[in-house]
């Protein structure tokens, strides 16, 4: 049985990809003014701690999973999950990918602003709705999740996505 050690080492290879393609959607050009006056030709969108959630997924569930993403809602342990630190206000983007069929690159991802989540979840919570599909348990029986639809979130969710979709 992988643990969660062996989980985080397998994503953890694409953390350089994740990084690449992190950095041609949150470093922009700077306006020319900032050029001319400030020797300024990029500028990070924020100066201050931008914190993103990444998460990779195998490939073998891309077709199936590839139009929703899902997030860590119960451990035995009973630790915070992801879900949790979410709601509390933690996380600022949500970088979600399928690996290829080899796992040597991600082939399909998706960068969300967890601040919109956030406010949805809130939203649906006090309209007494339930904002994600449903909670299932990790077939590695570690952890429960639940799952999010894109075409259910709010547009402003989607800062960017791979060409393929």
């Amino acid at each position: 049985m992988k643990t969660c050690q062996d989980n985080k080492r397998w994503s953890d290879r694409f953390l350089p990809e994740i990084k690449r393609i992190l950095g041609e959607h949150l470093i922009a050009e700077s306006p020319v003014e900032e050029d001319l006056e400030r020797n300024t030709d990029l500028i990070v969108l924020k100066l201050d701690a931008v914190r993103i959630a990444s998460r990779v997924r195998r490939f073998r569930y891309c077709e199936l999973y590839g139009h929703e993403f899902t997030i860590r809602s119960g451990l035995p342990s009973g630790n915070k999950t992801e879900l949790t630190k979410i709601i509390e206000g933690w996380g600022d983007y949500l970088f979600y990918g399928f690996a290829n069929d080899t796992e040597t690159k991600i082939v399909h991802w998706v960068l969300g602003d967890l601040k919109v989540l956030r406010l949805h979840i809130h939203q649906c919570l006090t309209d007494r709705k339930i904002p994600w599909v449903a909670q299932k348990n990790n077939f590695d029986g570690l952890s429960s999740f639940v799952s999010f639809r894109y075409s259910d979130l709010p547009a402003d969710f989607l800062i960017a996505h791979s060409q393929d979709d």
